[in-house]
């Protein structure tokens, strides 16, 4: 398994930006998918964004055209760009890593709060 420590949460504006990042502790190029969910209290984890190991990503509807999954394998970290950022936004974001295959496993990170101020 691997241990997954988010980064870049905090407070921002209607309108701003900020971007998450998911460190690994080993090589996430391996790794069958990559996402970011977000949970607020009385809500369902949402599945944010996703990226597997071709770089395919994919986006949940409320957030396509501002948010942006991205990759770096040689520093073994993934990044969620946020941008036009609505107060519905805020929420506890995690970053999860998930492997199939001999022994598959799905690793989750303690979560970054983002808020957003209208």
């Amino acid at each position: 398994q691997v241990q997954l420590v988010e980064s870049g949460g905090g407070l921002v504006q209607a309108g701003g930006s900020l971007r998450l990042s998911c460190a690994a502790s080993g090589s996430i190029s391996n790794m069958s998918a990559m996402g970011w969910h977000r949970r607020n209290p009385g809500k369902q984890r949402e599945l944010v964004a996703s990226i597997n190991r071709d770089g395919n990503t994919g986006y949940a509807d409320s957030v396509k055209g501002r948010f942006t999954i991205s990759r770096d394998n040689a520093k073994n970290t993934v990044y969620l760009q946020m941008n036009s950022m609505k107060p519905e936004d805020t929420a506890a974001y995690f970053c999860n890593a998930v492997f199939i295959g001999d022994r598959s496993f799905s690793s989750w990170g303690q979560g970054t709060q983002v808020t957003v101020s209208s």
